[in-house]
């Protein structure tokens, strides 16, 4: 965090705006005490026994994504590229919320899985799912580790916090109410979170339009600093053009609306736990679709801010300053006492619910995923719920160790899609294929995902960062990777698929699309008739309306 933007950002901070921070503290842990009491199995723990209702998880999984990722990466984003940032909403989240819930979610819920992994290895056997395990667990720790960045970002610049004493408080309430009631603590949390989260960027972006005149100030001053292709969504975005992304339409396609936000928001149990929680499979089918809504319209609190901040301070991102800085500095420059309160809590929601989506999700997949069949296999159900909560604590302190990490980047949204074309994405070529594919061999699901997360790594360490070939920014070559990831994870899989067996038809009940498990039927529940009871119906009105949204900003 440089120096001098910290300092100018500073404000006095008062009792009150400190009496909201720990008002908040203390409901969190409230929650998490009442939410204790429900925990007594190891289900309890990892999945809430499966008992949630559907808009509940459908809010606690727009609200786990809403974390320090979303906020400062997204605002970073909107600084750094101008509107082109909607893409990764309405382009790069919508369809896949809507695939995973119409889609893959029967599947997910209707084989009693507990986790992603445990998907791979019913499908492939062992070897893929060790090793999907094994890469879910890094990345989650990693993320982690970006959410407490972020939070030091924030403490340091606005309450002069220092970078030790962010993490560790964050991290530790954080870790109290994931050990005291499980998934459902953070569940709740979250609800909770998204409501503080809006409550703290409503009024920023509210106070930051009328600082800039509007959206006419705002579209004029940056328009005349970038360009006009600054303001719009698609504008110069023609194959050989240049424009600030550094993409072009068939790399947003491809590589962000398809491959990397497919991958990521299929395969990413960070996200598919909060559905597989709910309490039927309807309701985990309309988890996502009700989290779509929301999520529509967050870039009118999260990119439109980065935008103004762009205004603000023309030289965010030069002169030893960073993207990321782009909301702490709004908010130093805007809010008043009290107000600020508001705000700096509203931040906290997010970094504790971005945080604790991955701690909870990291517990999960290590716990029954590596060292429930890998080490300690046969064990009681009580020994499972101690090794979670031991997990839990290491997970955290893991976090802490990466937060660092994050720090290397100018827009830790950069850092965070490196990760998706990496781990996600081969992910998710492995998971499409072997869905629609019964063909598809166990030893090529294992092969197909190596040689995709291999093939991102070497595009972007490489070929990228090592020159050999030319990409306008870090975005461009994540698209390019996630790309390159699904290519060569299908070409393997395929290739390895033709010289090796398959499983057993009967083996593949329930989990290839067109066969069904044998005990895969409930019975409905009442009111499914209902039209926002139907997945589809809320599938479709979910994209046409996040299709909608480009009409204003069309070039």
């Amino acid at each position: 965090m440089p120096t001098q933007l910290a300092g100018a950002m500073r404000l006095d901070v008062d009792w009150l705006d400190y009496a909201i921070l720990a008002v908040y503290f203390a409901v969190v842990l409230g929650i998490g005490l009442a939410a204790r009491r429900s925990v007594r199995t190891s289900l309890d723990f990892f999945l809430s026994g499966r008992s949630l209702p559907a808009w509940i998880t459908g809010l606690a999984f727009v609200a786990a994504n809403l974390g320090a990722t979303e906020i400062l990466g997204m605002a970073a984003n909107g600084a750094q590229y101008g509107l082109y940032t909607v893409h990764w909403y309405w382009i790069g989240a919508i369809p896949a919320m809507v695939f995973l819930g119409i889609v893959m979610m029967p599947f997910y819920y209707g084989s009693k899985v507990r986790s992603v992994p445990e998907f791979l290895l019913r499908r492939f056997g062992p070897s893929s799912h060790l090793l999907s395990s094994i890469i879910f667990s890094v990345s989650s720790v990693l993320i982690a580790g970006v959410n407490l960045y972020a939070l030091a970002i924030v403490m340091k610049a606005l309450l002069g916090w220092s970078l030790w004493l962010s993490i560790v408080v964050a991290a530790a309430f954080v870790l109290a109410y994931i050990l005291l009631g499980g998934l459902s603590s953070a569940v709740y949390n979250e609800v909770l979170q998204f409501f503080v989260i809006l409550a703290a960027l409503i009024p920023l972006t509210v106070v930051g339009l009328k600082r800039v005149g509007g959206w006419d100030g705002l579209s004029g001053s940056l328009g005349s600093a970038h360009g006009g292709d600054f303001m719009t969504a698609w504008g110069g975005t023609g194959v050989g053009s240049a424009n600030p992304l550094g993409a072009n339409w068939l790399t947003i396609v491809l590589g962000l609306g398809f491959v990397m936000s497919f991958g990521y928001w299929t395969t990413n149990f960070a996200e598919v736990q909060r559905a597989l929680s709910a309490k039927s499979a309807s309701a985990a089918r309309r988890t996502p679709l009700i989290a779509a809504f929301p999520k529509i319209l967050i870039p009118a609190v999260v990119v439109v801010p980065g935008l103004i901040a762009a205004v603000v301070e023309p030289n965010l991102g030069r002169d030893g300053s960073q993207y990321n800085d782009a909301i702490p500095m709004l908010m130093g420059e805007l809010l008043p006492n009290g107000v600020l309160g508001i705000a700096v809590t509203g931040l906290l929601a997010a970094f504790m619910a971005g945080m604790a989506a991955n701690i909870s999700s990291f517990n999960t997949v290590f716990t029954t995923d590596i060292w429930q069949p890998y080490i300690k296999p046969r064990m009681s159900d009580a020994h499972y719920l101690r090794v979670g909560r031991v997990v839990t604590v290491v997970g955290v302190v893991a976090g802490i160790g990466t937060a660092f990490i994050a720090s290397s980047f100018s827009n830790i949204m950069a850092y965070l899609q490196t990760l998706f074309s990496f781990f996600n994405v081969p992910l998710f070529a492995v998971f499409i294929l072997g869905m629609f594919w019964k063909r598809m061999s166990p030893a090529a699901g294992f092969w197909g995902l190596l040689a995709g997360t291999a093939a991102a790594m070497l595009n972007y360490f490489w070929l990228y960062q090592g020159g050999v070939i030319s990409i306008p920014s870090d975005q461009g070559a994540n698209f390019v990777s996630s790309i390159v990831a699904f290519v060569a994870g299908v070409v393997v899989s395929v290739a390895v698929t033709l010289m090796t067996r398959p499983k057993p038809a009967e083996e593949l009940q329930g989990l290839v699309h067109g066969t069904r498990a044998p005990d895969a039927e409930e019975p409905a529940e009442p009111g499914d008739a209902v039209w926002y009871r139907r997945p589809a119906v809320l599938g479709w009105a979910a994209v046409v309306a996040a299709a909608a949204c480009y009409v204003p900003f069309w070039a």
